[in-house]
């Protein structure tokens, strides 16, 4: 039902969480990170060093790593894997082994490779080569609560998202999925936001929905979790880190509930913060508080007598 997946590919800096702030060092800084980037890329398959590179420029390590993130928005160790990953994919699309794939970008063997895709891409060599040839299917549907978009795969549902800007709701889709192929499809898509709509009225769910994630796999574990919620109850934060066994990564878990790609049928506005406060939905705190007092409703519903 799941896949680990997330793609950094023409968004180095968004992928590693690193802004690119205005340059305000001299040019000649510049110049000596236009050396470092052509010796990181030449030399990519060697894997280089920080000391090694910084030596070569003349600079010590900390000055050489604080200069190449204020100028690349990435820190060296993290171009390099870029443009390991970027070379790994090219090839992978050519229908290359893993094992030559490997010996080419400069690793070791297919389980550098496999650790290298599950640290930066989060997913495994085999998804992303599955992923490369994914068809989705999508449209803008209208709902109870609003329009929505939704988006589905011969393997499940990838996105539903609630919509106030159709067009970027679509980059949104794209962006999550830049290896597959969208292909606008109102029809296939009216069955499953039928059944939507009908869980929206509190009936009970009258087919099987798959779903299509990607995520961490800390992301995958909250989302699963959260399935397991049921209508008409809430959970705080803490309680679900403790759900997926690890107490300590509130911050973590409340990432991955304002990320569920998935409305409705991951249901993250059943999540509320310890105070008993709602907290925010990324589809607007009204909808969340329609939700569930939807479902409160209907809970109360099928209790009495």
């Amino acid at each position: 039902m799941t896949e680990s997946t997330l793609s950094i590919e023409n968004r180095p800096s968004a992928a590693f969480g690193v802004s690119v702030n205005r340059m305000k060092s001299p040019s000649s800084h510049f110049g000596k990170m236009e050396v470092a980037i052509r010796v990181l890329v030449d030399r990519s398959e060697d894997q280089p060093a920080l000391a090694e590179v910084a030596r070569e420029l003349g600079m010590s390590e900390f000055h050489f790593h604080r200069l190449f993130v204020e100028f690349v928005g990435l820190t060296p160790k993290e171009f390099v894997q870029f443009i390991t990953l970027t070379n790994a994919k090219a090839l992978l699309r050519e229908s290359n082994s893993l094992l030559t794939t490997a010996a080419s970008v400069g690793l070791s063997g297919p389980s550098r490779l496999h650790d290298l895709f599950l640290t930066v891409d989060h997913r495994t060599p085999g998804e992303f080569k599955n992923s490369s040839g994914l068809r989705i299917h999508w449209a803008l549907v209208d709902t109870i609560l609003g329009s929505a978009l939704l988006a589905t795969t011969g393997r499940g549902i990838c996105r539903f998202s609630f919509v106030q800007d159709a067009k970027q709701a679509l980059i949104e889709l794209r962006n999550n999925w830049p290896e597959a192929t969208l292909i606008h499809d109102p029809a296939t898509v009216a069955e499953i936001r039928d059944e939507i709509n009908a869980r929206l009225n509190g009936d009970a769910p009258k087919r099987r929905l798959g779903l299509l994630l990607k995520g961490s796999p800390l992301r995958l574990q909250v989302w699963r979790a959260l399935i397991d919620v049921p209508p008409g109850f809430v959970i705080p934060y803490h309680s679900l880190a403790e759900k997926i066994g690890n107490p300590s990564a509130v911050r973590a878990t409340a990432s991955a509930v304002a990320a569920n790609p998935v409305a409705v049928l991951i249901p993250c506005h059943r999540v509320i913060r310890a105070t008993g406060n709602f907290g925010r939905y990324q589809w607007g705190t009204e909808r969340k508080l329609a939700m569930l007092a939807r479902e409160y409703a209907f809970h109360r519903q099928k209790k009495a007598p």
